[in-house]
């Protein structure tokens, strides 16, 4: 695969992309990717080390031979938040409308209880909430279940308030549109969207390619993948996920998730071809995946 347009891909998203579906690593295929992908082997070595200290893997054998075993620990952390995905999917095709409300939370958590306090807080900003003032969020989406579930794991669910409303203003001003661009870094967010947009379609030039000297081997397809994973990671990790309605249009997050569609679609076909067992990234979404491209999901 050719340097131009490189991605830069975590080294501990390329292992636990790697991981089958057996919850298996083989170090030969691992390290071979992580080649494609502009990776030193040194690079690999040092992140197996640390997910090893921090009880994700297990390794067994040494060097390009050896099989790494993902934990129980590392299964569950890595579970995917496919309803995200499948959500985001079903706003570009206009099967979520915004039902006009906005969704608040407020809380008032002493200093004594700090550390529940600020892990409450990054729960809200994780799921797209934004700050109206101190101890005050909104979001555009119903987050209820989220918050109350995170507040009691906390133990301050007493310190938390559920409101709705249809009459939010703030400073005056009470358009949704503006709003949303008073809360959210919008600007920002479709900025990531663009890069995400400009690597899938470049990646999708590659996938259709016919030529039997340009098309990707299985080792780029699967370098592919991660680097699509990786890029729609960046972009959609801090997206609030607005309604369609709340957005400048056209959204670059509209068309970049169509693209990465696209992407997967051709990588799905791919996988089916992949050695058995296959890296389990191909399996883990293939159930949304398949909603969204329109095919049946593979047995």
């Amino acid at each position: 695969m050719a340097d131009e347009g490189r991605v830069e891909v975590p080294t501990r998203t390329l292992v636990e992309g790697m991981v089958r579906a057996d919850g298996t690593v083989d170090a030969g295929e691992l390290y071979e990717v992580a080649g494609e992908l502009g990776m030193t082997d040194q690079q690999v070595r040092l992140c197996i080390k640390r997910m090893a200290a921090d009880g994700l893997l297990v390794q067994e054998g040494r060097g390009r031979r050896a099989v790494l075993r993902e934990t129980e620990h590392a299964r569950r952390s890595a579970e995917p938040e496919v309803g995200f995905v499948r959500h985001m999917y079903a706003q570009d095709a206009g099967l979520a409308p915004w039902d006009g409300r906005w969704h608040l939370v407020a809380f008032a958590v002493p200093e004594s209880a700090r550390t529940a306090r600020d892990a409450l807080r990054e729960t809200l900003v994780r799921h797209g909430g934004a700050a109206v003032q101190g101890g005050l969020y909104v979001s555009a989406n119903d987050w209820a279940p989220y918050v109350e579930a995170e507040a009691a794991r906390l133990g301050i669910a007493d310190r938390v308030t559920l409101l709705t409303t249809t009459d939010l203003r703030i400073a005056g001003d009470e358009d949704p549109l503006a709003l949303a661009r008073r809360l959210w870094p919008l600007d920002d967010l479709a900025e990531g969207h663009r890069r995400l947009a400009a690597l899938a379609a470049d990646r999708l030039t590659r996938l259709t390619a016919t030529a039997p000297d340009s098309a990707p081997t299985w080792v780029e397809h699967v370098a592919i993948a991660l680097e699509l994973a990786a890029e729609f990671t960046r972009a959609t990790t801090p997206d609030p996920l607005l309604p369609p309605e709340l957005l400048p249009r056209p959204w670059p997050g509209t068309e970049a998730r169509a693209l990465t569609a696209d992407c997967w679609r051709l990588l799905r076909r791919a996988g089916q071809g992949a050695p058995d067992p296959g890296p389990r990234f191909f399996q883990r979404y293939d159930a949304v995946m398949a909603e969204i491209t329109g095919e049946a999901r593979t047995a």
